[in-house]
């Protein structure tokens, strides 16, 4: 996401087949909100980035979430002979402002479940992937929105994540111009779901592009 560079939110499994359909071949660093399988399975993918980088790609996380990698991908950080070709991840704490891709990206936190995750504001647009609680101190960073992209897992209530009642009341108290509902599961279907919802609530997809 830049005008200079990308950034790229957690590595989902499938995140080589996305970068290649929208020609993202270059990272300039990554965030990781939090470290289960479906936001860190695909890391092994920047491998590719590093060898035509020649260089560890950047990886922000939070301390307990460092650990995780390099507990999944421990040859990301052992020596190799050379010829043999390995991800290399330059592991940084998440500061509250992190400077990529000519953008200043601010970062918070939420609630999932038990395990923190990291939420991020450029500009006018937030972007929160899985949450079930929203802290005060958080909430600050969400007030005069041209668009939030906010998880939504299923209709019935979850413990762990939003569902559509919790988004929709999360929505109307923050109030953005335009919202998108993300992490979704297979009880929302596009084309007949989104003729009930309100104008300003659409339903995110792949391929989705926002301009912020």
């Amino acid at each position: 996401m830049g005008p200079s560079g990308n950034l790229q939110i957690d590595c989902a499994p499938e995140m080589r087949l996305q970068l290649t359909r929208e020609q993202v071949y270059d990272l300039e660093a990554v965030l990781i909100t939090h470290t289960h399988a479906d936001h860190v399975m695909g890391m092994d993918d920047l491998r590719s980035v590093c060898v035509v980088g020649g260089k560890s790609v950047p990886v922000y996380a939070i301390p307990r979430y460092q650990e995780d990698i390099r507990r999944i991908y421990p040859y990301a950080f052992i020596d190799t002979p050379p010829g043999i070709w390995v991800p290399r991840f330059d592991l940084r704490d998440v500061p509250e402002v992190i400077h990529v891709g000519g953008l200043e990206v601010r970062t918070f936190e939420v609630m999932h479940g038990k395990y923190p995750v990291t939420g991020i504001r450029v500009n006018d647009f937030a972007f929160i992937t899985d949450v079930n609680h929203i802290p005060p101190t958080s909430i600050e960073m969400l007030w005069r929105l041209d668009t939030l992209v906010i998880d939504c897992v299923r209709h019935e209530p979850h413990p762990n994540h939003y569902h559509f009642e919790a988004t929709m009341a999360v929505i109307e108290e923050l109030r953005p111009k335009k919202a998108y509902l993300t992490h979704l599961s297979h009880e929302f279907d596009h084309n007949s779901y989104e003729e009930g919802l309100p104008d300003h609530v659409r339903l995110a997809y792949d391929g989705l592009r926002l301009e912020f």
